[in-house]
């Protein structure tokens, strides 16, 4: 029993000693992700409450996705203007209010432009949520603090789906008003007990953070100082846009193999997904402790590769839950570690931009996944369809490997941009 307590005890360090407002942050996390119906569930809403095809799903997945990544540029610029927890609860709950109009139009068309208008709002606001922990936190606890938080989201993950599936079919107005209610409440409790963080921008930083020191001039400016993070959003992008298909060809392909039982199940593939990203997060955390964070992203897309590929060769439920498990265990890997590494190249009076326009590259994949592999469904069958997002996913995988080798030389032009206490 003692050997069993060191050894939890060893997988929770890294989320020891955190700022207590990285906890709070944690807890709304898992408020907001346990109702986080629409998403996982938005395929399904096109399709079967809307009466769209494939086709014309991918094609309004994606003008969501379009209208979320634009709108991130702005919010990056009002984050590191007006500050984090500003755009934090003005944003989000604005997001709330149009998921909540959705519901009173009824199930119609009408809601999708209620719908794209909380992708627009969410969009905005996603660069705080990320500036904010960078400012709480140093590299030396920055990826357990990153970890938390992703581990948070998932926790709640594993509840939401469960019920969005329940709900779907009989109850759809209830998934919007969930979804609005729960993020109302992780908002106010970033109201209430984080203050605002964008004064942490102007501290001295140590020359062990040299990267980080802030900076003149504009984001694209700072980017062509650090052409490696141009490079890792481009490839980062082949990532996404093999994940979206999480959300858009697997509730499809679940359903054809499963008819009439996909929302369910895919609701507990959901559910399994949060659950290995709750009990693995921890372990593979402290395992790659000592590894660069760019390597563990080369492993993740090994992952990626396998477990969405299998799919091209069987769809049973055994098959279903084993991709579940292999993918996840490669997405825990990439996300634990792709934002630490954004971070640590990013001066902080940039840390809002940069996590606006490098989501922009690397998420367009997440928008434009739905839309191709729509078209590609049009022509082909599920099973080819996945077999195509392997072999991406292989190519994507190996040119982050030739990343990694370009990461080991240093950066030319970091010293030609001068340090400065404005921000432009």
């Amino acid at each position: 029993m003692k050997k069993l307590i060191e050894k939890i005890e060893k997988l929770l360090n890294p989320y020891k000693g955190l700022p207590k407002e990285i906890y709070i942050l944690f807890i709304a996390r898992i408020i907001n992700a346990a109702g986080a119906f629409i998403f996982p569930l938005l395929t399904l809403i096109f399709t079967k409450k809307l009466g769209m095809s494939n086709a014309q799903a991918g094609i309004f997945v994606t003008i969501c996705g379009s209208l979320f990544l634009p709108s991130s540029i702005i919010g990056g610029k009002l984050t590191d203007t007006f500050g984090r927890k500003k755009v934090i609860v003005t944003l989000d709950t604005l997001a709330a209010l149009s998921y909540i109009t959705a519901a009173l139009v009824g199930t119609s068309t009408k809601m999708i432009p209620f719908i794209m208008l909380a992708s627009i709002f969410m969009g905005m606001s996603d660069p705080a949520h990320s500036a904010i922990i960078a400012d709480l936190t140093t590299p030396k606890n920055r990826d357990g603090a990153y970890s938390l938080s992703y581990m948070g989201f998932n926790l709640g993950f594993s509840i939401g789906p469960i019920l969005g599936g329940l709900l779907f079919e009989n109850h759809l107005k209830l998934l919007f008003i969930g979804d609005a209610i729960t993020a109302l409440i992780a908002t106010i409790l970033i109201f209430l007990f984080i203050k605002e963080t964008l004064h942490k921008t102007h501290e001295n930083i140590g020359d062990d953070r040299n990267l980080e020191k802030r900076v003149e001039g504009s984001i694209f400016k700072v980017l062509l100082s650090r052409p490696i993070l141009i490079w890792f959003s481009l490839i980062m992008f082949g990532y996404s846009f093999v994940y979206s298909q999480w959300s858009f060809m697997y509730p499809m392909y679940v359903e054809q193999s499963f008819v009439n039982e996909g929302a369910k199940l895919y609701g507990k593939l959901a559910s399994f997904n949060g659950i290995i990203v709750i009990t693995m997060t921890p372990a593979i955390t402290l395992f790659l402790s000592k590894v660069k964070n760019i390597r563990r992203i080369f492993y993740g897309g090994i992952f990626y590769a396998v477990g969405f590929g299998m799919l091209g060769f069987a769809n049973t439920k055994l098959a279903f839950f084993c991709s579940v498990f292999i993918f996840t265990i490669g997405e825990i890997t990439i996300v634990i570690s792709s934002t630490p590494f954004i971070i640590n190249n990013t001066p902080a009076s940039h840390r809002g931009r940069m996590n606006a326009i490098l989501p922009l590259i690397m998420g367009f994949g997440h928008t434009i996944g739905p839309l191709i592999m729509g078209f590609v469904l049009k022509s082909s069958s599920t099973a080819f369809g996945w077999k195509i997002v392997g072999l991406v996913m292989i190519i994507f995988t190996l040119f982050m490997f030739i990343l990694e080798k370009y990461d080991k030389k240093p950066l030319q032009h970091i010293n030609k941009i001068k340090t400065s206490t404005n921000l432009k």
